[in-house]
């Protein structure tokens, strides 16, 4: 019991001097607010927020992240066709293709994959 006690004391001080030597030995940077500033695609993160966004990189934003959870949807599929050929396996992989291509013409028709105009 002693020896967990101590063996903990010795963890904690270890790694709080490790923590005050990685701190004290940093190159302390002069504050730049651009450098400082987190990244977001498509905004300008010094200006103001208030200013209008464009509709369009946010409608291909949202198609990009429909498609992209479409493959994590069909990997199982995938994997399942892979093991055993059954018919609701097929059918319903069919029908989700079907209904997300059927949305990827209805976006193409509707105009919101054209992003220069």
């Amino acid at each position: 019991m002693l020896s967990t006690v101590w063996g903990s004391v010795i963890g904690l001080i270890l790694s709080v001097v490790v923590m005050m030597l990685g701190w004290i030995l940093t190159k302390r940077a002069t504050s730049d607010r651009e450098k400082n500033s987190p990244f977001e695609c498509g905004f300008d993160p010094i200006k103001s927020a208030r200013l209008p966004f464009s509709l369009r990189f946010f409608l291909l934003a949202i198609i990009f992240l429909i498609f992209d959870v479409e493959i994590v949807l069909l990997f199982p599929v995938l994997i399942g066709l892979s093991s055993s050929f059954t018919a609701e396996l097929v059918l319903g992989a069919f029908i989700f293709l079907v209904i997300l291509v059927v949305g990827l013409f209805h976006e193409w028709n509707e105009g919101s994959l054209d992003w220069a105009q």
